[in-house]
């Protein structure tokens, strides 16, 4: 496939990135700073930015998914809301199949009707982002476009490519010890199964050990 990725040089969205790659994929990488990208086959990186639909709709043009994995300054998280909002807007006009969105784990279920976010058990610092990523599902959820939103688990770290992980939807995925957990490698697996097989179009899932 020809994915459009944006993001590629963030902790999740390099790890994409070599999924993508390593599967044979072509990537088309839009990056504010192209020189953080090595030339790599199967990749081609363009410089460009997410401020305006009409400047993304030019990048992604021809691809088969758009993959989401902008990062927002951490002193602003909101500033996902008005990139979302132009990508939903970029894809339509550019009539891109696809949106997936690489997600937070804030909105998830901790018990029937209580959120992560809800639960009180974010630590302050996490909030700002855990809510901003609430408030993308919102968006997402209320656009005409094909969408996936992809929630990691509770702690989304470097770590191995094991291949062994649990998918679910709306529920926090955590172990026997309440432990919710995944690498950036597993996530990066499962989300580019999804894009191969797609199951969750139009649906949030996520995943855990």
């Amino acid at each position: 496939m020809h994915i459009a990725l944006y993001g590629a040089t963030g902790k999740s969205g390099s790890r994409i990135l070599t999924e993508l790659l390593n599967r044979g994929h072509q990537v088309t990488a839009i990056a504010r700073d192209s020189s953080k990208l090595p030339v790599q086959p199967g990749l081609t990186v363009v410089k460009g930015d997410v401020s305006s639909p009409g400047g993304i709709a030019e990048k992604i043009k021809g691809a088969d998914a758009v993959v989401s994995a902008y990062g927002p300054p951490p002193d602003d998280t909101d500033q996902l809301l008005p990139v979302t909002e132009n990508l939903i807007e970029a894809v339509k006009d550019a009539g891109v199949p696809r949106l997936l969105i690489v997600g937070g784990a804030g909105s998830l279920e901790v018990a029937p009707g209580v959120t992560v976010i809800s639960s009180g058990h974010i630590p302050a610092e996490w909030l700002p982002i855990a809510v901003s990523h609430a408030k993308v599902l919102e968006i997402v959820k209320k656009s005409n476009i094909n969408w996936t939103y992809f929630s990691p688990a509770g702690f989304f770290v470097p770590g191995e490519r094991t291949g062994k992980f649990r998918l679910g939807t709306d529920q926090l995925i955590a172990n026997e010890q309440g432990d919710s957990r995944i690498s950036l490698e597993d996530y990066a697996i499962a989300l580019v199964d999804e894009l191969e097989t797609p199951k969750h179009e139009r649906a949030r899932f996520t995943i855990g050990y």
